[in-house]
Parts: C-alpha cells; sequence; structure tokens
C-alpha cells in the first residue's frame, strides 16, 4: 500500500499516491555521470527541457552542478568544483526561459546552495531538490523555510570524493532511516513545513553497489517516517553493474541503461514511491502506468 499525500509547494499544491508523479531530469553540467554534458549550454538544455515537458513530466528537475563519484562540492568555492556564480549561470537563463516558455509547469532546483535555491525561487521554481538533505550549506534551511516552498530531503554518506574510503553497511535502509530522521528535524526545527517535505533514500549516494539493493526491496520501511518517498534509480551504476554481469560483460554506459532503470523504478513504486526521478520520461511514464495498476489493485 501507499499512503497518499498533500505536497505543499510554494504556489500549489501536489495530491501524492494516487498516480506516480514522473519527475524529469535536466542536467546543464559539462560532467554529469549520466549524459556527459549532452544538454550543456542554455539553448540545448531549453529544448531538452522543453520535450520532457512535452512528454509528460510532471515535474522538471533542472540542475547546475554534478554530484557524480568523486567530485568536490561545498559552499566553500576554493574547494569545490563549482562555484555559486557558476551554478547560477547554468541554470539560471535556463530555468527563467523555460518558465516564460511554460509558465504552468512545475520546475526544481537541484542545488545544495542557498543563494541559488534563493534565486530559483524567486525566478518561479517551486521546490528545491537538496542532494545533501539541508547538510552542506548551513543556511539552506532557513532560506527553505522562508521561501515555504517544496523541500527534497535526500540522503547522502558523506560527500562524492569520500564515498570510495567509506565503510560497508550491514543494514543500509536502518542507516537511511535513522539519518533522514535527524534531517526531518532539522527541517523542521528550523520552520520549514512537515506538508512541504518529501525524503528520497539516496541510491548510489554514498552506497556501494551491493547496498542499494537490500534498499530499494526495504523501500517501504522508510514509510514508518510519515513522508511521500521519492526515488532516483534512473542510469545509475548500480543498475549497470548488474545489467553487466547478467550478459557476461562489461557494464553498459549510462545512457544504454533504459531497461534495468525501468525496472528498478517500478520496484521503487511497487515499495511505495511516490514521485520517480527520471531521463528517460516517456517509457517511463509507461511502466508507472501499470504499476500504478498493480498497486491500485492490491488494495
Amino acid at each position: 500500500m501507499r499512503p497518499q499525500f498533500r505536497w505543499q509547494l510554494r504556489n500549489r499544491a501536489l495530491e501524492l499516491g494516487t498516480r506516480t508523479l514522473i519527475m524529469g531530469v535536466l542536467n546543464v553540467t559539462p560532467d554529469s555521470f549520466s549524459d556527459g554534458g549532452q544538454h550543456f549550454g542554455p539553448q540545448r538544455a531549453i529544448e531538452h527541457g522543453l520535450r520532457l515537458l512535452e512528454e509528460g513530466a510532471d515535474i522538471l528537475d533542472i540542475g547546475g552542478e554534478s554530484t557524480r563519484p568523486g567530485a568536490r562540492v561545498g559552499v566553500d568555492e576554493a574547494a569545490c568544483d563549482v562555484s555559486e556564480e557558476e551554478e547560477l549561470r547554468r541554470v539560471m537563463p535556463v530555468l527563467e526561459a523555460i518558465r516564460k516558455l511554460r509558465p504552468a509547469s512545475i520546475l526544481s532546483i537541484d542545488t545544495y546552495k542557498s543563494r541559488v535555491a534563493q534565486k530559483a525561487i524567486d525566478a518561479g521554481a517551486e521546490i528545491v531538490n537538496d542532494v545533501s538533505a539541508l547538510l552542506w550549506d548551513p543556511h539552506m534551511a532557513k532560506i527553505c523555510a522562508d521561501l515555504r516552498c517544496g523541500v527534497v530531503l535526500m540522503h547522502t554518506r558523506g560527500k562524492p570524493a569520500e564515498w570510495k574510503d567509506l565503510p560497508v553497511e550491514t543494514n543500509m535502509t536502518a542507516v537511511v532511516m535513522d539519518d533522514l530522521a535527524t534531517r526531518v528535524q532539522v527541517a523542521l526545527g528550523s520552520g520549514i513545513n512537515r506538508q512541504n517535505v518529501v525524503l528520497d533514500p539516496g541510491f548510489g549516494f554514498g552506497k556501494r553497489y551491493e547496498e542499494n539493493f537490500p534498499l530499494l526491496a526495504n523501500l517501504q520501511k522508510l514509510q514508518e517516517l510519515g513522508f511521500p518517498l521519492l526515488t532516483g534509480t534512473s542510469r545509475k551504476s548500480f543498475i549497470g553493474r548488474s545489467i553487466g554481469k547478467r550478459r557476461g560483460s562489461e557494464e553498459p554506459q549510462a545512457c544504454d541503461r533504459l531497461y534495468g532503470s525501468l525496472a528498478a523504478m517500478t520496484a521503487g513504486i511497487l515499495n511505495g514511491a511516490h514521485i520517480v526521478r527520471v531521463h528517460d520520461v516517456a517509457p517511463a511514464l509507461d511502466a508507472a502506468a501499470i504499476a500504478d495498476e498493480v498497486l491500485a489493485a492490491s488494495r
């Protein structure tokens, strides 16, 4: 069973649980693991974003900084790969153009930097999708509380440059639940309304290959936290590795992991995901429609 929620955004609310919502990924970066800069540059990014909306994306998630393994992230410009100014330079023209061309669209800003979040929400975005769950920028929680926007709190173990050295966890689901519970308390304690919050277990973010599948299989346990769930398994490396093992070959490139991504996405929906973050919107819509029918039939 998948509980129903009403997710309050900046200017509207979304009903969650009746059907799965599709969040389309728009990376305005030269070095994303998933599309390798394919949509880097304002015009190409705008065209791709409009295409995702035309294919049926309910939400468009726009990001200007890659959090691929090994990336240097943070608000200290001397110690990170992408400065605040550079991130703004990448995302703002795209966000503003899509907002102008598709004023009814629901836009999300994928950032952990509070100033980027502020500028994006002021320009018409309604959701802040923070991969650090308000951890990497000490001002983010207050900014989100003041903006009264939708907030996605995603679980991440450490920072991308540290992932390869993290110890193995024998119960990743418990780790994610405990950490997200703590981040929720920080969010609520900072003035963010409970109705604004969605949780993301952060597949692949500080999780080893073998740690992602138990997390996906036990996703329903995260419902105990009492919030809607978002999953982002699309094109992740643990999918590629599984495909390679099955084929007895090398892992396929990120752009060649569609069928595995759809399988993982469907498993997430059947285990309680309300929103799925995907690169391939049209096929995800078809797969989600079947998963939603299965959920409806199981009530």
